[in-house]
């Protein structure tokens, strides 16, 4: 009866009975083991609320145990003092049990005495940590955070944050205030007046029409930069309408970017988050001279590579950006390898073979070219410590200021080799332009300390005002060449940049020889709007002439395009900052207009092959410079006046600011710079 009752037992049976029974428990523990060992893991994401704030928070705690660090540091080197009650029992620990009076009161006095000793030890150990700048090297600068009304006012409230290379949500609706002048004299930088805010983000104008008219043009970047981010990634430039990478001949035969490196600095100012950070990590990843296998011209190199690095360094202090700055400034060293010092126009990164173009008067350097390294290889030797780069734009600097100039001309051509002027040719469009633009620049950045660029800049812009500024029939203020003595009179879209120069040494100079150059800035920057609306595109020629019958009008087919230069809005930039007449603000959106009807396609914008055709055919190259350039100058003309305020930035000749010596706390200048004005 109980067979039917009880199991079989048999030994096979008993023994797989109890297996799975033990099997069953083990299961649950396993289970439990897991479900304790994910609570663990996990858990503290949910009820540690410090972990769940992304990466800030997490520097911010850094930040915070620094600083109790910090307040502890001279307790953790010297043992605090023991307190009055327990002197004797610090008295025991130190020198052992005391059984009598004498010995009691012998030892107290010691320890009153050490206690002194520790406290003044623990006051100039805490001096030291507060002073040095060796031990403060996890000090966050201070990021202010300011309306423009604020900082028209001075009402600046200062608060602790971090420099992030990623920019802040909503920055562009807040300016970013980096590096107060003690921060920047501490690591060797120039220390900018006490009082002044510098302002690379933000800047909103109280005008809500200019407002609204700066968002169109953020939107324009936007559509640009996704344009080349589909079609041309890495490549240097975009064809936008037929959705390809492009190269001109000036970055050599292969992709260095340069469209990412052109556009970094206008994509921080503009508060572009995402963008800047794709650029930025590609620099960090791809951007390599030592790929490069061809030519490469020496000053595009420079004033978009090397200027938009050390632009975008100064504005972030990102070593990534000086580093690669310097690694490029190192690849064109060659070049200067002449026996004036004048250097070649091509080098080849690979082996430092340079040559100058066989076009360019029997083999000359370029005046336009030598002419405008200055800013970039000054800041570049102050930020990196290596003297060479200043050392050889002073030199070229001495070469040029102890030759003879024909009738205070400079000549647009010099032959490196003989150190003799090429052909006599003198121009403030092509060859010539920001060699001029850099002598008065160079002054600002130096902080008006570089009195042989000014003196340079004074002699040069009296021949030209009195030989070569001209007026038309109809009062239209241009600029005219010399070829040989005698005047063409013609105007490049190039050098419509001079409304800016005219306007800044008037501006910056107290000199009788510039006493009439605002005038005279008013004036080009006028000329240089009727060679735009004097078109049926709104947009103005690669060069005008002036005639009897013809004025502020291309006469031949080779010099109707337009390729998204941004000369003129430059002018008319200026002379807002300088006059504040709202007509620059009202020609520079008509440009914008004009932009987005003949220049927008789906894949960006393109350059136009006749400005005075109805629907011009399209060029199909989204240069890099409309980043660099045009763009930017659109945008901070429609911002207010605190955002890369020209009292402490002066702009390359590519827009890419870079800081003032002694009025800009961004300087960031190496400790072993010596800079030599």
């Amino acid at each position: 009866a109980l067979a039917g009752v009880l199991p079989v037992y048999s030994k096979r049976g008993g023994s797989w009975a109890l297996r799975r029974v033990f099997r069953s428990r083990e299961k649950v523990l396993i289970l439990c083991v897991g479900l304790t060992f994910l609570l663990i893991c996990i858990g503290p994401i949910f009820y540690l609320p410090d972990l769940r704030g992304g990466l800030s928070n997490k520097v911010d705690n850094v930040y915070k145990v620094y600083k109790e660090m910090q307040k502890a540091g001279p307790e953790l080197i010297l043992p605090p003092p023991p307190l009055p009650d327990s002197v004797e029992a610090a008295a025991d620990h130190h020198h052992g049990l005391l059984h009598n009076h004498d010995g009691l009161h012998h030892n107290l006095l010691d320890t009153q005495q050490q206690d002194h000793h520790r406290l003044e030890d623990k006051q100039r150990l805490l001096d030291k940590i507060n002073n040095d700048a060796e031990l403060r090297v996890l000090e966050k600068p201070k990021i202010v955070q300011i309306s423009s009304t604020e900082a028209n006012k001075g009402e600046v409230q200062a608060e602790e944050n971090n420099i992030k290379i990623e920019v802040p949500k909503g920055a562009a609706e807040a300016a970013a205030v980096v590096q107060p002048p003690a921060a920047a004299a501490a690591s060797g930088g120039a220390a900018a007046p006490a009082d002044s805010v510098v302002v690379v983000q933000g800047g909103e104008d109280p005008d809500p029409t200019a407002r609204q008219r700066r968002e169109k043009v953020k939107e324009m970047v936007l559509h640009a930069w996704r344009g080349y981010k589909s079609y041309a990634w890495g490549k240097n430039e975009l064809r936008p309408v037929s959705k390809r990478g492009h190269t001109a001949g000036i970055f050599g035969r292969q992709d260095m970017g340069a469209t990412i490196v052109d556009a970094l600095d206008t994509l921080y100012i503009m508060g572009l988050t995402e963008e800047f950070n794709e650029g930025r990590n590609w620099v960090h990843n791809n951007l390599d001279f030592n790929q490069l296998r061809s030519e490469m011209s020496v000053f595009e190199t420079n004033i978009r590579f090397v200027g938009g690095l050390l632009s975008i360094y100064a504005l972030t202090g990102d070593p990534v950006f000086r580093d690669r700055a310097l690694h490029i400034g190192r690849k064109l060293l060659p070049a200067f390898d002449t026996p004036t010092g004048i250097p070649y126009a091509l080098t080849n990164v690979a082996n430092g073979i340079s040559k100058n173009y066989a076009w360019a008067s029997g083999g000359s350097s370029i005046l336009s070219e030598f002419g405008t390294l200055h800013l970039e290889f000054v800041y570049l030797s102050d930020v990196s410590g290596d003297p060479i780069f200043r050392e050889k734009v002073m030199r070229i600097r001495d070469v040029v200021r102890k030759m003879d100039v024909p009738g205070g001309l400079y000549p647009n051509y010099l032959n490196p080799k003989t150190g003799k002027w090429g052909q006599r040719h003198t121009s403030l469009g092509a060859l010539g332009d920001s060699f001029y633009e850099y002598l008065i620049k160079a002054y600002v950045q130096s902080g008006s300390k570089d009195e042989v660029a000014r003196e340079m800049y004074e002699t040069a812009i009296k021949a030209i005002t009195d030989k070569l500024v001209m007026k038309s029939h109809s009062g239209l203020t241009y600029i005219a060449e010399s070829k040989h003595d005698r005047l063409e009179h013609k105007m490049d879209h190039l050098a419509c940049f001079t409304a800016g120069m005219y306007g800044m040494g008037a501006h910056v100079l107290n000199s009788e020889i510039v006493e009439n150059h605002m005038e005279i800035a008013e004036g080009i920057a006028n000329t240089c709007h009727e060679s735009y609306v004097r078109t049926p595109t709104g947009l103005g020629p690669e060069s005008f002439r002036f005639s009897e019958g013809i004025e502020a009008r291309a006469l031949k087919s080779s010099e109707k395009y337009y390729i998204l230069r941004p000369e003129v809005v430059e002018g008319w930039f200026y002379m807002w900052r300088y006059t504040k007449n709202p007509k620059y603000r009202e020609w520079a959106w008509n440009m914008v207009l004009a932009l987005e009807k003949h220049c927008r396609v789906e894949g960006g914008y393109t350059g136009i092959q006749n400005v005075y055709m109805d629907n011009p055919q399209k060029d199909d190259v989204q240069q890099s410079f409309l980043f660099a350039e045009t763009f930017k100058y659109l945008y901070l003309i429609f911002s207010d006046d605190t955002l890369l305020s020209l009292d402490q930035w002066v702009f390359n000749t590519e827009a890419h600011p870079l800081p003032v010596v002694g009025h800009n706390s961004m300087y960031r200048k190496a400790k072993d710079a010596e800079g030599q004005w």
